[in-house]
């Protein structure tokens, strides 16, 4: 018995794509990094196909036509360029593979794409700038879905890297792949002495292993696979109705 997803490219087969026609294309992006010691290093990427995956059925079920490419596996991590296994690739190379695929959905007559980041070293502003020139009959957008819910209404502890958050979320995801309790680091971390990066507008990139010494950033000990649930299914739900306005939106009549 056939079990693929009509929405979730990977699954697919010529059968059925022959003559399909698909509203959006979703291009999740992860990262394959350290993320504490208990994490596994695809985290970010687990986290990208799971609530893709879901947010898609959801808006499939609505009916809408969305498809799910596979993820990309390798982000920006130039920060952690000592951090062992820590696969870095440059906002170029990211550039280069938008470029090719926006050639191919654009060539088919799939003229929007939604660029799902799951990963905060990738920063796809820039990119989505200069490839709408590039590309003027494509509609390119991207949603880094960690900052689509108020993280306080779940969870107790604040961070940005393997905390509580990410840590509850891959407890209910995969929890087979997370280190008993007795391994988490604290995720304890180091700020910039220069008050103004703490302000917001002065940044610069922050070397990881001299910010944290477990290479996670906020303390997961409160986490549960619980917290994860709820915070997955309303992240889903979201972002489902993201994907369902998006595939049915006038890329010609976009404001009011």
């Amino acid at each position: 018995m056939n079990k693929s997803r009509p929405y979730i490219l990977a699954e697919a087969n010529w059968q059925t794509l022959k003559n399909a026609q698909f509203e959006l294309a979703i291009l999740p992006w992860g990262a394959t990094e350290a993320h504490n010691y208990h994490l596994p290093y695809a985290t970010d990427i687990y986290e990208a196909d799971f609530l893709s995956a879901e947010a898609a059925k959801i808006a499939w079920e609505r009916g809408a036509k969305p498809i799910v490419l596979p993820t990309i596996p390798f982000g920006v991590n130039t920060g952690q360029s000592d951090i062992y296994l820590d696969i870095n690739i440059n906002p170029t190379t990211q550039l280069a593979i938008l470029d090719d695929v926006l050639t191919t959905l654009n060539r088919q007559g799939i003229n929007k794409l939604l660029i799902f980041n799951s990963h905060g070293g990738n920063n796809f502003k820039p990119l989505v700038r200069e490839l709408g020139l590039r590309f003027p009959k494509m509609f390119i957008c991207f949603a880094n879905w960690f900052q689509s819910m108020k993280r306080e209404e779940y969870f107790t502890n604040d961070g940005d890297h393997a905390e509580e958050m990410e840590t509850s979320l891959m407890l209910y995801l995969k929890p087979e792949l997370v280190l008993p309790k007795t391994f988490w680091g604290t995720g304890s971390s180091k700020k910039f002495k220069i008050k103004a990066f703490s302000e917001g507008w002065l940044w610069a990139e922050r070397k990881w292993s001299a910010v944290s010494e477990d290479t996670g950033i906020g303390d997961p000990a409160l986490a549960s696979a619980e917290k994860g649930q709820k915070f997955f299914d309303d992240v889903c739900l979201k972002m489902g109705n993201l994907f369902f306005d998006l595939c049915k939106a006038d890329t010609e009549d976009l404001y009011e």
